[in-house]
């Protein structure tokens, strides 16, 4: 009860503060009387007010979900009623941290499980440390495939081809699972509609300014994103380190595809088109290890908005079947907007009013622009720290997010738009892990 009213004020706080922010910036070049800034200010004001629309509806759908989850009594699975699960770890090289992740998937509290670790052709001691972990106990198994090495899709349908399980669940082998995940998520099968739900992602080595800053964004710029999207039942990509599909939907759709470099993104969008629903438990948590250096961190992100665009341009023809498929059609405009639209914009707002700032004078365009964006950081912060449970420090740090963590991020989406469009050859670009788990 106490968190919803907090949430409630939160929501009017930030109303006000942005509405007051969005006057008096309009007010304060209501007198601008050059026409390319006029115009400049106004392209700026019309982008900061749809991303503001966007972040409210989100924050807005969230906490509606949010409430609907606690007024619902919980659904799971009763004795004897409990579908068999099949966890499949795709793995290339992860022996720093298998052994960590499979000791996760081992302790989960679900009964009917079997896990498939497949090791796609490693170069290290992965297959020799999974393979020590291998038992088979009652309704519980572990076994360990080796292959030749064909990419994380190509692994993910071989381990979905030997799958006794009518549900298959989806692990990277750098992630470690909370022990109720898989009990969470099994519960959203009862509704035939459900093709998959997706779980939170959390950041386990906050252990610098960059990867707190990372763990801010994975609750406020993913999980909350994904909660808000759960409301209408179009989660737009199941998370590589927690994802849970109904086997026949995914056979249905043809499986995982090795053409682009977001096959979790490319899976989603095929079950979407085909009608089915995507849930989302923000419960179910998987702890993964986030790049530790900048220049690992913007190749992850180039990487992901290459797969995205691929994704996209895969299925460009469902861009405009609004009255066939609208929701596939909703969900490809929405990313689109986020991979490239936003990220040209923001970068172009940020060169123009730095510009204005130094031609004019006038620093005030630099902190409307900043504190608009701050607020909106700092309650979306504050929010998914009281949903999620994390720290509430990860809160200050909406402070620097804004200043340049999001620049980093946007500049690296634009280089992978620019290299996309000129089709320039990338490779996988494996990160080093640490082993903080």
């Amino acid at each position: 009860m106490i968190k919803g009213f907090i949430v409630i004020f939160l929501s009017l706080f930030l109303i006000l503060a942005l509405g007051s922010l969005l006057y008096f910036y309009y007010n304060y070049f209501y007198h601008i009387q050059n026409i390319f800034v006029q115009i400049g200010v106004g392209i700026v004001l019309f982008f900061t007010t749809l991303v503001i629309m966007r972040y409210m509806l989100l924050l807005f759908f969230s906490i509606l979900k949010t409430i609907q989850k606690s007024a619902d009594e919980e659904d799971r699975p009763k004795k004897g009623e409990l579908k068999r699960v099949t966890i499949i770890v795709p793995a290339f090289n992860e022996e720093v941290v298998i052994e960590k992740s499979l000791q996760s998937l081992i302790e989960q509290t679900y009964p009917n499980l079997e896990i498939l670790v497949v090791d796609d052709g490693s170069k290290d001691r992965t297959y020799v440390k999974a393979k020590k972990l291998e038992f088979t106990k009652s309704n519980r198994s572990l076994k360990v495939y080796r292959k030749k090495n064909g990419g994380k899709a190509n692994a993910i349908n071989f381990g979905i081809e030997h799958a006794s399980g009518e549900l298959i669940m989806v692990v990277d082998a750098d992630s470690k699972l909370d022990k109720n995940a898989v009990w969470l998520m099994a519960a959203y099968f009862n509704d035939e509609e459900i093709a998959a739900v997706a779980g939170s992602v959390y950041v386990s080595n906050q252990n610098s300014l960059l990867t707190k800053l990372q763990a801010l964004e994975y609750i406020e710029g993913l999980n909350m994103v994904r909660n808000g999207q759960a409301f209408l039942q179009l989660v737009n990509i199941i998370p590589g380190p927690i994802g849970m599909f109904r086997k026949s939907a995914l056979i249905e759709v043809g499986m995982y595809d090795n053409d682009t470099f977001a096959e979790d993104c490319d899976v989603t969008l095929k079950l979407i088109a085909n009608g089915y629903k995507i849930e989302f438990e923000s419960d179910a948590i998987s702890y993964t290890e986030a790049p530790e250096h900048l220049f690992d961190l913007i190749k992850q992100r180039y990487r992901w908005t290459r797969g995205i665009l691929q994704s996209i341009r895969k299925h460009k023809k469902l861009l405009w079947h609004f009255k066939k498929s609208p929701s596939v059609s909703f969900v490809l405009w929405y990313m689109l907007f986020e991979a490239v639209f936003w990220p040209f914009m923001d970068i172009w707002a940020n060169i123009f009013l730095i510009n204005m700032a130094l031609i004019s004078g006038v620093s005030m365009l630099i902190f409307f622009w900043w504190a608009m964006f701050t607020i909106l950081d700092m309650a979306g912060a504050l929010y998914c720290v009281l949903i999620t449970g994390e720290k509430l420090s990860l809160v200050f740090y909406a402070i620097f997010y804004r200043l340049f963590f999001i620049t980093i991020i946007n500049i690296s989406k634009i280089l992978a738009t620019v290299e996309e469009w000129f089709g320039i050859e990338m490779s996988w670009g494996k990160l080093e892990r640490k082993g903080n788990l």
